[in-house]
This record gives structure tokens, sequence and C-alpha cells, in this order.
């Protein structure tokens, strides 16, 4: 039983890893066709991200999954390595966010307002958003090479 928790632990913290890295990186790659848009252009295109913060629970299901594979893998040293530095990841994405990008929300009630620093808000809020993109991408690679080394030690 206790094999089958852990798998399903690696399960999750997997998936729930990579879906997550697909809106981290949907705000990387549009970064360069955005940064440069006129005022009006820009609060216009970040409409789009209305109801993005639904996708909260997935961070949470990462985060619980990936405690879960860091218990288990005891007896896995890179497993768990490779764990710890996702999780890692997982939280230093999270400090620019609460940091640096909903602050800039916040300033601009989710890009509905234009405040005079507007332009500004926009680098913080894009470029904090590049940087958890990073640190996701990071952490998912990281995992997925735990992984394939506990396979390899099976």
């Amino acid at each position: 039983m206790r094999r089958f928790g852990y798998d399903v632990a690696l399960f999750a913290a997997l998936l729930s890893t990579a879906v997550a890295l697909g809106p981290a990186l949907a705000h990387l790659l549009e970064l360069p066709n955005k940064i440069g848009l006129a005022k009006s252009d820009y609060f216009t295109v970040q409409q789009i991200y209305r109801g993005w913060s639904q996708l909260g629970w997935l961070l949470l299901a990462q985060l619980v999954s990936l405690v879960a594979v860091i218990l288990y893998a005891k007896a896995d040293r890179n497993l768990r390595k490779a764990a710890v530095l996702t999780l890692l990841c997982l939280l230093a994405a999270q400090l620019l966010f609460w940091v640096f990008t909903y602050p800039a929300n916040v300033a601009t009630k989710n890009w509905t307002t234009q405040p005079d620093d507007w332009a500004e808000l926009r680098r913080q809020w894009e470029f904090s958003h590049a940087g958890g993109a990073v640190l996701q991408l990071l952490g998912m690679a990281s995992l997925i090479a735990g992984a394939i080394g506990r396979h390899r030690a099976q």
C-alpha cells in the first residue's frame, strides 16, 4: 500500500507541475508581443486573464503532492532532492507573484483601472510572471529528472 501511495504522489506531483507550467509559459511567451503595446491595447489584452485565479487550486495540489513525494522518498535521495528543488521553485515563483504580480493587479484593479504608473506596473507584472515561468520550468525539469532516476534505480 505504501508503494501505491508513493506512485500516486509522484504522479500527482508530475501532473500538477506540468499543468501549472502551461499558464506560466503562456505568460512568458506572450511577453515579447505585449510589453510594447500602447496603453489602451495593453489594458484590453490583459482582460484575457479573467478567471485565471481559479487555477490557484492547482498550485495547492502541486504543493501537497510535492510534500508527499518528499515524505515518501526517504530511501530515494535523488528523487527527494529533485522534489525539494521543485518545491523550492514553486515557493520562489509564489514569492515573485505575491511581491510583484499581485500588487500590480491590486493597483490596476485587475487591469481595469489605468493609474499614472501603469507602464512600471506592466513591467513589474510581465517580468515577475516571466521569472515565475522560468522557476516552474526548472522545477518541472528537476522533477522529471528525479522520476527518471527513480525508474532506473528499480
